[in-house]
């Protein structure tokens, strides 16, 4: 039986501050990590492309377990899961802030993404129950803020919390947040109930399997190479459980992910489109830090700082761009969206090693104002396109959508990086060149190039599909 949200007013906003704030931990937790990662690697003594792995491991978890979590809470009721999730993110950043060395601390990582993905994969599925479909856009835009406010404190809390203290105190800050979520949640979220059904656990075990293997495997080629035996050996066997996967779904009565889910073309599309903004926001999100820092040698304080610009546009507008979806329409939101977001990377690509920051800072600004523009438009067309019975399983195809396109961005982005650090240079590049500013400019400039046509095919889908749904309306009217 499907959890019972009450309707009145005070409680309705509570839980959605419950829902809202775990979010937020979680925003704040990524965006302080990336403000920390080039500290960290000194500090730790490893390279950028083994550094990488203190995001990577995280978002991998959240992807292999996503698809479980979100079914899991269509079995025994969203809030418990999400309670769940909160509980074991919150110890598990209580552990990172106590780990003093790197495999440790990839560990933890891992067991702080699988509470992540628990609430991930019920947070939207929650609201969209909560609210009725005519605020949905505002609910999910409320969100998207949330989100925003994370990645806004997050930077400048990282940068004064390292240029005080040590880097193992970025974890610590969860730990309060998540208590209090977590209380909270105790008495304003609504009671669960089991509804019998199966879980599917070898599609869990395939799906897990497969993503795990795929994505460790593209990150440790990019060190030790794509023709190695163990690199070879993985992909295989992730394309092979993958493969058994999707058959083993199509024959499932009670997938863990339902297929059929698909073969409605807006829910695809907009799911598409999704992913496309994701890997480049990803991408970019990767190398600003080391931009900042190494090249234009900003301190960590003032790193952080300048970070705090994109969700700063980001909080203020996605409530306002959620409203104007709800009354306007979120299609002509999505479309604009993705045009400003590949016209703030084609500015990127022009920055130089002696770049002014404030010029960095507009184009930043136009890249944040086009996905303001694209989130909770795009997030209201995806969760407004399925039944209520299936609110949980698109709610954390959604996340996990998002957080493919995060891990996909990161290895996209510092594979393609390397590479043209390496055509640069005449020899194999996997980490920052000291004294050499101007390789790691031009490997960031061919990145956000390829970020622009990555955007602008998402654009192109978008304005065919506006552009038939225009043309059916108009066929319509001559009837």
């Amino acid at each position: 039986m499907s959890e019972q949200i009450t309707n009145d007013g005070g409680k309705k906003g509570i839980t959605l501050f419950v829902v809202v704030a775990m979010t937020f931990m979680a925003t704040l937790d990524s965006s302080i990590v990336n403000v920390a990662m080039p500290v960290m690697s000194g500090k730790m003594n490893v390279p950028l492309s083994s550094i990488e792995w203190v995001v990577a491991s995280y978002s991998i978890i959240i992807c292999s377990t996503l698809l479980f979590f979100g079914r899991l809470g269509d079995i025994v009721g969203k809030p418990r899961v999400f309670q769940c999730g909160t509980v074991l993110f919150t110890a598990a950043s209580l552990l990172c802030g106590m780990c003093r060395s790197f495999i440790p601390l990839i560990v933890c990582r891992f067991i702080q993404g699988i509470g992540a993905s628990a609430y991930m994969a019920n947070n939207q599925g929650i609201i969209t129950e909560l609210y009725p479909k005519e605020g949905r856009g505002k609910a999910l835009g409320i969100l998207a803020t949330a989100v925003a406010l994370g990645n806004m404190i997050g930077p400048s809390a990282g940068g004064f919390i390292l240029s005080a203290l040590n880097w193992n105190f970025i974890f610590w800050v969860n730990v309060p947040i998540g208590i209090i979520v977590f209380l909270l949640g105790l008495r304003y979220l609504p009671q669960s109930r089991k509804n019998g059904e199966p879980m599917d656990k070898t599609g869990s075990a395939l799906q897990f399997g497969g993503t795990v293997l795929l994505f460790g495997a593209l990150i440790e080629a990019q060190t030790i190479g794509f023709s190695n035996p163990y690199i070879l050996t993985a992909l295989l066997l992730a394309v092979i459980f993958i493969a058994l996967f999707i058959r083993l779904e199509k024959k499932r009565r009670q997938p863990l992910l339902e297929l059929t889910i698909f073969e409605n073309p807006k829910f695809s599309l907009n799911l598409v489109c999704a992913l496309i903004s994701f890997v480049c926001i990803a991408a970019s999100a990767i190398l600003l830090p080391f931009y900042l820092q190494d090249t234009l040698k900003l301190t960590p304080a003032r790193a952080g700082l300048f970070m705090m610009l994109s969700p700063l546009i980001l909080a203020v507008l996605s409530p306002i761009c959620g409203t104007i979806s709800d009354k306007a329409g979120a299609e002509g939101l999505t479309l604009a969206g993705l045009l400003l977001m590949a016209s703030g990377f084609l500015l990127m690509s022009r920055l130089t090693e002696r770049s002014w920051v404030g010029v960095c800072a507009v184009f930043v600004s136009i890249m944040a104002i086009g996905q303001a523009f694209f989130q909770p438009a795009n997030n209201s067309l995806i969760m407004s396109a399925c039944s209520r019975d299936k609110l949980g399983i698109v709610g954390s195809v959604n996340s996990l959508v998002r957080n493919l396109g995060q891990i996909v961005g990161i290895t996209l982005s510092t594979t393609l990086l390397y590479g043209f650090m390496s055509q640069k240079l005449n020899q194999r590049v996997s980490d920052y060149v000291k004294g050499r500013d101007d390789i790691f400019v031009y490997g960031m400039s061919g990145v956000y190039l390829i970020l622009v046509v990555i955007c602008l095919l998402g654009a192109i889908l978008t304005a065919i599909r506006l552009f038939q749904a225009k043309r059916r309306v108009i066929q319509a009217g001559k009837i």
